[in-house]
């Protein structure tokens, strides 16, 4: 008997994970994550716990599902930036950043699935933050979209095209900053970093 093909979010979505070199404009249909919502510094210790937790929970969620007979790939990392005051995005201002960080999951997974995960983790006395994990729908619809290839703290200059683009197509981006991450930061240099900035428009 065949073996299920396994379910891979990228190539189901595909046209939502386009990585151009120029500006491009793609429609995100709504999708569900699980989050971890925090506002200390990004890359700090609780930034990084917030990481383990969320991955903690997606492959538990992910080998329960697959012992059920829906065996799935589990996506990249996301990230989403914003400021309290409603100030544009800057690598200046990480201080004051709030973020979400994201990992899409497939629509059959629900709080139920989380609820028995939970409680799995934390019987093993694994990554106490999950507790944290939440399950959302996020709805971007129209986005301008563009690959930034370098160090996170280079970005700023891409946005700058994102924003001209989006200008010249009448629109414009009202965030929050959006980042799904293709590369591995501890294993790729930060000059060859891989991320997809988005950004909804309106």
């Amino acid at each position: 008997m065949a073996k299920p093909e396994k379910l891979d979010l990228y190539k189901e979505f595909k046209a939502e994970y386009v990585a151009p070199k120029k500006p491009v404009l793609v429609k995100v249909s709504p999708a569900k994550y699980l989050t971890f919502a925090g506002t200390a510094k990004p890359g700090g210790p609780e930034f990084q716990a917030a990481i383990g937790a969320l991955y903690t929970m997606a492959f538990t969620v992910k080998m329960t599902k697959k012992f059920a007979g829906q065996d799935y790939k589990v996506c990249h990392l996301e990230g989403l930036y914003w400021t309290p005051s409603g100030e544009a995005f800057s690598e200046q201002a990480t201080e004051t950043l709030e973020w979400k960080l994201i990992v899409r999951v497939p629509d059959f997974i629900t709080a139920r699935d989380l609820k028995a995960a939970l409680a799995e983790i934390q019987a093993r006395g694994k990554a106490a933050e999950a507790a944290q994990v939440k399950l959302e729908t996020i709805r971007e619809g129209r986005c301008v979209q563009l690959l930034h290839v370098g160090p996170y703290c280079d970005e700023l200059p891409t946005i700058a095209r994102m924003a001209a683009f989006a200008e010249e197509q009448g629109l414009k981006m009202k965030g929050p900053h959006h980042e799904i991450y293709l590369s591995d930061p501890r294993r790729v240099a930060p000059e060859k970093l891989r991320t997809i900035l988005r950004y909804p428009v309106k």
